[in-house]
């Protein structure tokens, strides 16, 4: 058995239990691992840092324990499955010589539906099992019927357990790293519908797994009145976060008309919404294009924000309180508001600007809508689209429901249109 038919085996029986898959990050851990790297090196190999791997690899055997129902480590991983790859094959020619029946995985439904029945629609997967002993090593080839996950519709947040989030490294490692720092700050923009939403919520799951408070914040939900004014703004700002952590409203008590918005916002978290936190707390502000559209409110705000960034670096007595606080900023437009580089949040921290997808990770994207692409229909998509995640998520959703063929999407076909007429008058 090599290290691809363990993964092919292990999303089989992960899937059969959980109906989810592994993640491209727990299966660079399972590659790692196979080939006897430390949790160091595979940190080097695929560029995050080795406290994650060792984390992210704790909670890997702890869940292949539980789907395989006997204890897995780093060290035993391999043996276990192929001991279980025998265990299938022995069950496969058992079957095969009793009645011609090739048994499925446990947990797995028997059943397999006609192609057009999209609705419970089924897709069998090849599983090549190795035997190996001191003579001979014998390949049998069990078809598992499994159910190929139905792709979501294209558009806003990819669940968190969602198998056609495709991952752009280092990125989602730089993030989790840095939102685990004191007083972290990190923006990330991109033109609309490439993901950072999607990433944003990752970031925030990363966080709750280390026992952080979580708070997101979409400016979507103030109304219009709410940027009639600096004051009237913070103190939306002040309760809808606390709101958000279960604290009764008590602006009454900390703000102060003569020492103004600003001061007053940051005395009610420094003394009243961090004050109450044990654990750190990751606020993430969501839609902040719309904050840009009121220069005067946002010149105030982004200083703010900038204001405490700095605090959690002082040294001081009161940069602990601050040091629980990071910051995480969304936006889909640059930057124009008018501020000097001092005043600015937006030059300190970690700035990741989203790219497109390359054509490993639009393959990989394929992979996942269960289509036995080459390279060339693979650039043939990227031809029409590039690596823009909603436009090729958007083809792919149709294409896999018979919508509309690759064929018709290429130059000289009006298909498109129907397909993209939306999104192109956006």
């Amino acid at each position: 058995m090599n290290i691809e038919e363990a993964i092919e085996l292990l999303q089989t029986l992960v899937f059969a239990q959980t109906s989810t898959y592994l993640t491209n990050l727990q299966i660079n851990l399972l590659r790692g691992s196979w080939q006897n790297q430390t949790y160091e090196q595979i940190a080097e190999t695929y560029c995050f840092s080795c406290a994650h791997a060792k984390t992210v690899g704790a909670k890997l055997w702890e869940f292949l324990s539980q789907v395989l129902d006997t204890k897995v480590n780093k060290k035993n991983f391999q043996l276990i499955l192929e001991r279980k790859a025998k265990e299938l094959a022995t069950d496969v020619a058992t079957d095969v010589a009793t009645d011609g029946v090739t048994d499925v995985t446990d947990g797995v439904t028997d059943g397999v539906t006609d192609e057009g029945d999209v609705g419970d629609k089924l897709s069998i997967c090849p599983l090549y099992l190795t035997l190996t002993d001191n003579t001979s090593v014998t390949s049998v080839t069990k078809s598992v019927a499994i159910y190929s996950p139905i792709p979501e519709l294209p558009g806003g947040q990819v669940p968190l357990d969602s198998p056609f989030y495709i991952e752009r490294p280092p990125i989602e490692e730089r993030c989790y790293d840095t939102i685990l720092q004191s007083g972290a700050f990190i923006r990330i923009y991109a033109p609309r519908q490439m993901g950072k939403t999607s990433l944003m919520a990752r970031i925030l799951y990363q966080a709750r797994e280390e026992g952080y408070r979580t708070v997101t914040l979409s400016f979507q939900l103030a109304s219009s009145n709410i940027f009639s004014s600096l004051d009237r703004f913070l103190k939306w700002f002040c309760a809808s976060v606390g709101k958000s952590l279960g604290l009764t409203n008590q602006l009454a008590n900390y703000w102060d008309d003569v020492l103004g918005s600003n001061y007053s916002c940051t005395d009610y978290f420094e003394n009243y919404l961090l004050a109450e936190l044990d654990t750190p707390i990751v606020i993430a502000l969501d839609d902040l294009d719309i904050v840009f559209h009121y220069p005067d409110i946002a010149s105030n705000f982004f200083c703010l924000l900038r204001t405490w960034y700095e605090k959690a670096k002082y040294g001081n007595t009161l940069s602990d309180i601050w040091k629980k606080l990071r910051l995480l900023v969304i936006h889909s437009t640059d930057v124009y508001v008018p501020s000097t580089i001092y005043q600015s949040p937006f030059n300190v921290g970690l700035s990741i600007e989203l790219p497109e997808f390359t054509s490993k990770q639009v393959h990989d994207l394929v992979r996942c809508h269960q289509f036995d692409w080459d390279a060339d229909q693979v650039e043939q998509l990227m031809s029409l689209v590039g690596g823009y995640p909603y436009r090729v998520r958007k083809v792919l959703y149709h294409i896999w429901y018979h919508d509309v063929s690759l064929e018709q999407l290429l130059p000289k076909s009006a298909t498109k249109q129907r397909i993209y007429g939306e999104h192109l008058r956006q």
